[in-house]
């Protein structure tokens, strides 16, 4: 059993950006969390399981004002936002933000003890619920959440999910991509998922000016390898007989 104060740990990135995460989780299941200091505020993308406080355990995420935004509502993403006052979100899965019933948050289907490499002090699968998150401001693609020397326009990816998002710096080149790309298996069968959906994000996002991605679950990678998922995801779908044209 871990105790709640071994539970996180944090690895400072360059860019003034904080991967948070869950290391006693099993890494297809390890939700990534990017903290982003800014010169007026700071930005939380995503909070992970939520079964140990964010706040109480991460000094990180308390220290300054702070915009909690949800790349999309499933459970290992959203854990914590409650912990964060007024969040922001997707229009799309606003209503989930703010009731989060295991069916909707696809909790029912993995938040299970299969997880863990190592299991969390006092976690019980038929207890486990989201709790329900203050909705601050519902985000649209193009918007922009500005930190004052920074600023990251909001990339609507959906596929993985209808409001899924992705958080891209023109300055930098960074893109928070949240779960439509990172490098391991993609989901495009979940309950609310759409593979025509997701093809159209992917062709979108190939010609995203990138740098460096930083995804919802596994290690951060750059620009050519960026282009080699989309494509691969593409050309994958392509032998499955789904084609962009016929969408």
């Amino acid at each position: 059993m871990i105790k709640a104060e071994d539970w996180y740990e944090t690895i400072r990135m360059s860019d003034d950006i904080t991967l948070i995460h869950e290391p006693w989780i099993k890494p297809f299941f390890r939700c990534n969390m990017w903290h982003v200091r800014g010169r007026d505020g700071d930005l939380l993308f995503d909070s992970g399981l939520g079964h140990f406080s964010l706040r109480n355990h991460v000094k990180l995420v308390s220290e300054r004002e702070l915009t909690c935004v949800a790349s999309h509502t499933h459970f290992d993403h959203i854990g914590c936002h409650h912990e964060f006052g007024k969040c922001a979100v997707h229009a799309a899965e606003a209503e989930i933000l703010i009731d989060p019933r295991n069916e909707l948050t696809a909790a029912d289907r993995y938040a299970t003890e299969d997880m863990f490499d190592a299991t969390p002090e006092g976690w019980d699968t038929k207890a486990y619920r989201v709790k329900s998150a203050e909705l601050g401001l519902t985000l649209q693609h193009g918007d922009v959440i500005d930190l004052g020397n920074r600023a990251f326009e909001v990339i609507h990816t959906p596929g993985h999910s209808p409001g899924g998002i992705g958080l891209f710096e023109h300055k930098t080149g960074i893109f928070l991509s949240g779960d439509v790309i990172y490098d391991g298996p993609l989901i495009d069968d979940a309950y609310h998922s759409n593979i025509g959906d997701y093809l159209i994000s992917m062709q979108r996002l190939r010609f995203l000016p990138v740098s460096i991605i930083h995804g919802g679950h596994f290690p951060s990678f750059g620009k050519v390898r960026f282009q080699q998922l989309i494509d691969e995801y593409i050309e994958g779908k392509r032998k499955q007989g789904c084609h962009l044209s016929s969408i």
